[in-house]
């Protein structure tokens, strides 16, 4: 049976006034006696009401409450990004809505539906990996409701985006990979029409490139979860026999494939150094710890409910879109080779 919340309408009948006097009186209007106005309280609290927040936002306009859409929730990146976000929203009286999209574009497209039904004042949202139609973005964007991109962005629409300069942490770590020894690198990409995909994976090629070691296409896979490590075990095991090296474009890709070689018999990094890209807390529990970059995931969410908020506040005076990068910080750990001499 569904729950009854006690409405204004519930307490005027019940006290026997009208809707608009219960509603003043809640409000303190001096029109309304004190004696009226204690009685109604005391009614209400009496019966835990509650005012209808969507009705009031209706009525005003403004809900103050944010949107957050993201791939996961339990992913530390994005439950870092989400921490940063909550701290700046609720210390400017703003509340939160998160909804997860599990990677998956139809839901992705109701948790926008919904967030707006509720009316939010803005997003904040990170795409999922199966998002190829942007269309349940640019109806936000054309409606004039404030959105911001964070990591993975729509590039289609112009809006305020936070990203990781991706390009140059895969660059950096791919170069550390080759200082170290490794000629033979193999990536482990994620799905091409993410745009930290493509830069993860051209600065990956450039790192090649700036050490003119020749690119191998059989070397670099579309493989960015344990679950498809597992699934591609018998390739990686025989690719292990002709590689010296691993950049992967996360860091539970990086683990699954070091734990397979490890069982394989492999020597991590004595046969093969192995990198991932995020510092998630298991890259420093793992034996041995894992060898990667840092995010700054807390950070990034701080900066993008600052956009948000500017965009909220100032809504004239902010006309063109603003992209905050985020440089990603090399963690060198166990996974890799010491520095080889030169």
């Amino acid at each position: 049976m569904k729950a009854h919340l006690t409405s204004i309408n519930d307490i005027a009948k019940a006290l026997g006034v009208s809707a608009s006097t219960v509603s003043r009186a809640l409000k303190d209007h001096p029109d309304i006696s004190e004696a009226t106005r204690e009685k109604i309280k005391a009614f209400a609290e009496k019966v835990n009401y509650r005012p209808n927040a969507l009705a009031l936002s209706l009525k005003k306009q403004v809900s103050r409450t944010i949107g957050i859409v993201v791939p996961e929730i339990v992913h530390h990146f994005f439950s870092s990004i989400i921490s940063g976000i909550e701290d700046i929203a609720y210390s400017k009286g703003y509340r939160v809505m998160i909804c997860q999209s599990n990677e998956d574009l139809a839901r992705e497209q109701m948790n926008v539906q919904a967030l707006l039904d509720h009316r939010v004042d803005g997003l904040l949202v990170c795409l999922s990996k199966s998002t190829n139609d942007f269309n349940h973005f640019l109806s936000v964007y054309r409606s004039g409701i404030p959105m911001v991109f964070f990591d993975r962005v729509c590039k289609e629409i112009d809006t305020d985006r936070v990203i990781t300069d991706d390009f140059n942490g895969a660059r950096l770590i791919t170069s550390h990979l080759i200082n170290s020894g490794c000629r033979r690198i193999l990536h482990l990409g994620t799905h091409p029409q993410l745009h930290i995909g493509q830069e993860r994976l051209q600065g990956y090629l450039q790192a090649l490139n700036d050490h003119k070691v020749t690119p191998i296409p059989e070397l670099i896979l579309r493989c960015d979860t344990p679950a498809e490590v597992h699934a591609r075990k018998d390739e990686l095991v025989k690719l292990a026999k002709s590689i010296d090296g691993i950049f992967a474009v996360n860091d539970s890709t990086a683990v699954a494939a070091m734990q397979i070689l490890r069982n394989e018999g492999f020597s991590i990094p004595r046969d093969i150094s192995i990198a991932g890209f995020g510092d998630d807390p298991i890259a420093d529990m793992i034996d041995p710890q894992l060898t990667t970059l840092e995010q700054q995931g807390y950070q990034m969410g701080q900066e993008a409910m600052n956009l948000l908020l500017e965009r909220l506040i100032d809504k004239q005076d902010i006309t063109e879109s603003r992209v905050k990068i985020f440089q990603p910080e090399l963690k060198i750990r166990k996974t890799t080779r010491a520095m080889a001499m030169k």
